[in-house]
């Protein structure tokens, strides 16, 4: 052993003092400065980086360290995210009093030394660029070197490990490392996951020790440089009604991943941005807390710029751009004949308020946009970092279905009046910005919302007089094509899912949106949520939420019989709170006018959800039915027979579970099998297991993969399907849960858990190449 290595060594072993440590390794290596990592793509350099090394990034880290909710803010999906490193510093903090400073990458920060100024610290070596000091003096190889030197126990049920989503979060710096070994030596990486293969844990390590250089940004095609530059000409043409259309659309897509749909081969895609800078300049990105927040500039621009990092699951919002889209918009907003006169401040009053930020705009364009890609719409608060958090989520039911108002109900001139006279009562908590006291402004938002409402009531009872126009022709049926006029979301108790489709057996509950509704969930969900504001502005925008849910509700149930209306509603809020009793008892004037729907059972909202099947039926996907599998008719049937278990022995099933099943072609099929948590009400804010109605939990089976955060894989043979059934049907209690994990599971100790993870990331790619991306294992279980 050298004299060199001897001494590092013993660093290593009196690591236990940081300073002790810093100072020894600055001895050693030189002191830590910026190293530059990026390689042009077609250097021997780049290639072995996107050949060899990011694929194993991707299956084996990226799948923990992506997005806000990544372990000590470590997102190793793209280059510029590996090398910024980690921080100490959490992004979901639910009690922080004061609005943090937004830590997002690629936009609050450029380069690597901004972001030690932000404080985080490196997790490649930063000091002398040798073999030694890359292996020695770098978080990741020490953390590699770690888990090879302490693999993970043979055990079932891992010991000494904290998977739960609030966790304590140890965010070593390579300074602090050899205490944290010391402290927690199983804790190697992957964290709570088997062990690399010996060619993969090779691979890191050479290109580690080699300087871990990566690759430059990769060009454009001619074709796609085409269409970014179509694209950024349509949304920056100099006339008012032009920039006001193509601020409208930025702050509705600025989380959606871009790609234009008639280009050959696999998408790529591309982020909408605002920039200082006109199409044919570089870009000099406006970064703001929010979309419509002010970006300081008398002009703004906006720009195509490409997706950097790897495709994840929990944050992909795919949306189409092509011919026919272009030409939709240009029909919606360009050529009707309206004026805009002057262009609306940013101004947080006017900003935060889309009723009266593009008051100008029609309200059927603006309707017709959001409904054209609805799911995307909705997508943008389910996939969005609002949506993280049983906080955030208890704010719905687990299992319900869409369903849309006609926009060319919203082009007459009663509703555009009608909205304009309720722009006071339309505002959102939005405009208080980061920093909230919640109770003092919900008081002010109850009164709001129910004098809204009020005007609401006056207004239908008029339109809809005795039943008139109250019919089946008030909803949206897709154009007779689109597959977004109905749609399906699940709850996982702290993540979301939609889904195009009437998914899963009858729900409880349903909404239906008009256009004022799905406007304001956008901008207190989406456009208005600030990950990093304290805990009064995170709470208010749960509790309003609360406001446009039952609204959304109460619009579904006014399509029913007006005798059950209230019988119905009330079922779905048993026990409910007094806040919530008295705010719909003094403040909202019911809708009291018949419907001219014609029922013929004692069961009207079961008869209800058939004709509306039955209505949208050309426009309703199938592509999560069990149906032409491969599998034998009766396969087929045993799984679907899954969607009718219920009760409290579902207890102990996770809230997404994936299975994959080889049929005895040989083939494999890919299922989700989900658990919605039944409630007596939704209206609790912190007691929601004091709600919960376990008897009537109910599971949902389907081809394909719904959800980002997957809790548990099972692994089986179409022959044995019959006794998964048989096991699920008859489960009682956690034992009868662990007996079925034993059977068909392939748990988070399993040797063979990466190859599973690559069959089903393979199986998504594969079957759904827009949608797939890198599922999330931060919430699997450990049972």
């Amino acid at each position: 052993m050298s004299f060199h290595r001897l001494i590092i060594l013993s660093i290593v072993f009196f690591s236990g003092c940081a300073m002790y440590a810093g100072l020894n390794y600055d001895q050693l290596f030189g002191e830590a400065s910026v190293q530059s990592r990026q390689s042009p793509v077609d250097s021997k350099e780049a290639s072995f980086f996107l050949s060899d090394v990011k694929p194993i990034i991707d299956q084996r880290c990226v799948v923990c360290h992506a997005c806000y909710d990544a372990p000590c803010q470590l997102k190793m999906s793209s280059v510029e995210g590996i090398d910024r490193g980690a921080s100490k510093a959490l992004v979901y903090h639910g009690t922080r009093l004061t609005a943090s400073a937004p830590t997002r990458l690629f936009e609050d920060a450029q380069y690597t030394e901004q972001w030690r100024d932000f404080g985080f610290h490196p997790v490649l070596n930063e000091r002398s660029q040798t073999p030694t000091a890359n292996l020695e003096a770098g978080l990741v190889a020490k953390l590699l070197m770690q888990k090879e030197e302490h693999p993970l126990p043979e055990q079932d049920q891992l010991k000494g490990f904290d998977f739960s989503i609030d966790r304590e979060q140890v965010c070593p710096t390579i300074e602090e490392y050899g205490q944290y070994k010391q402290d927690h030596p199983t804790w190697g990486m992957p964290y709570g996951m088997p062990n690399l293969s010996p060619l993969e844990y090779n691979t890191l390590l050479t290109w580690l020790r080699d300087g871990a250089i990566m690759n430059g940004h990769i060009p454009l095609t001619p074709d796609q440089e085409k269409s970014v530059a179509q694209y950024e000409n349509f949304l920056n043409k100099d006339t008012a009604k032009n920039q006001l259309m193509a601020r409208y659309i930025y702050e509705h897509l600025f989380l959606s991943h871009l790609y234009f749909s008639e280009l050959a081969g696999q998408p790529r895609f591309f982020t909408l941005i605002r920039s200082t800078t006109p199409p044919g300049e570089p870009v000099n990105r406006i970064a703001t807390r929010r979309p419509y927040d002010n970006p300081g500039v008398e002009r703004v621009y906006y720009r195509l710029i490409p997706e950097q990092g790897s495709i994840v699951d929990k944050t992909h919002l795919p949306y189409a751009l092509n011919k026919k889209r272009l030409d939709d918009w240009q029909a919606w907003f360009i050529q009707p004949n309206y004026q805009v006169s002057v262009l609306p401040s940013y101004d947080i009053e006017v900003a935060a308020n889309p009723m009266t930020a593009f008051d100008a705009l029609p309200v059927k364009a603006r309707f017709r946009f959001m409904l054209d890609n609805a799911q995307n719409t909705i997508m943008a608060f389910i996939k969005g970092p609002v949506c993280r958090g049983q906080l955030a989520l208890n704010v719905i039911n687990d299992h319900f279905w869409v369903f849309f108002l006609d926009p060319e109900k919203a082009d007459l001139p009663e509703v555009n009046q009608f909205y304009r006279s309720q722009t006071a009562n339309l505002k959102l908590p939005s405009e208080l910005e980061s920093n909230t006291l919640p109770i003092t402004h919900w008081v002010r938002y109850a009164h709001q919302q129910a004098r809204y409402l009020k005007a609401k009531s006056e207004f239908t009872n008029q339109w809809f007089k005795n039943g008139e126009n109250l019919t089946m022709d008030v909803l949206w049926m897709g154009d007779g094509y689109n597959p977004n006029a109905a749609l399906t979301i699940f709850r996982h108790f702290d993540s979301a899912s939609v889904v195009q489709g009437l998914v899963g057996e009858k729900p409880k509950t349903a909404w239906v949106l008009d256009y004022a509704l799905l406007e304001r969930i956008h901008y207190l969900l989406v456009a208005g949520f600030d990950v990093y504001g304290n805990f009064g502005h995170q709470l208010i925008t749960r509790m309003f939420m609360d406001f446009l849910r039952l609204e959304g509700e109460s619009n579904f149930v006014s399509l029913l019989p007006r005798e059950i209306r209230h019988q119905e509603q009330s079922s779905w809020y048993q026990n409910q709170s007094t806040q919530l009793s008295d705010f719909l008892q003094r403040n909202v004037a019911p809708f009291d006018q018949p419907t001219s729907i014609v029922y013929h059972t004692q069961d009207p909202k079961s008869e209800l959800f058939d004709l509306l099947k039955s209505e949208l039926q050309p426009v309703l996907s199938n592509r999560y039915s069990i149906i032409d599998t491969g599998f034998s008719k009766r396969s087929e049937q045993m799984l679907n027979s899954i969607n009718k278990i219920k009760g409290e022995g579902l207890l102990a099933v996770p809230q997404i579970m994936m299975l994959m099943i080889t049929a005895e072609n040989g083939e494999d099929q890919l299922f989700t099998l989900l658990h919605n948590n039944a409630h007596l009400n939704i209206s609790s804010l912190f007691d929601e297991q004091s709600n919960r109605d376990p008897a009537n939990d109910g599971l949902t089976l389907v081809r394909g993969v719904i959800g980002s955060y997957p809790s548990a894989y099972l692994s089986l043979h179409e022959h044995e399907i019959e006794e998964l059934v048989i096991l699920l049907s008859k489960m009682q209690n956690e034992q009868d849960y662990v007996k079925l994990l034993d059977r068909f599971a392939i748990r988070r100790s399993s040797s063979k858990f990466w190859p599973f993870s690559d069959k089903v990331h393979a199986w998504y790619r594969k079957n759904q190449p827009v949608e797939s991306g890198l599922l999330d294992y931060n919430r699997f279980e450990n049972r």
